[in-house]
């Protein structure tokens, strides 16, 4: 099944604070109004938010360029974008 073009949410990663035990999901479509947190604006892109449960009580840079290897997180790849050498 063909999906709807992902879109970049910003130029660096986001710094989340999360708790231990609490569930997440993180935006992957880069269409949410509560980046980096999924709202529901994928619906009928085809594209699904990563869920994702926090293992501690600890800062994490999420990715919002969407374009990471290590999703949620932040892999650096946002660097690689024309204009952010």
């Amino acid at each position: 099944m063909a999906h709807s073009p992902v879109q970049s949410a910003g130029n660096s990663p986001a710094k989340t604070a999360l708790t231990a035990g609490q569930t997440y999901a993180w935006c992957a479509c880069g269409r949410s109004a509560t980046q980096p947190f999924c709202d529901g604006s994928h619906q009928g892109t085809g594209i699904d938010p990563v869920v994702f449960t926090a293992e501690a009580d600890a800062d994490v840079w999420l990715c919002l360029c969407k374009r990471t290897h290590s999703a949620p997180t932040c892999d650096g790849s946002h660097k690689k974008q024309p204009g952010n050498e």
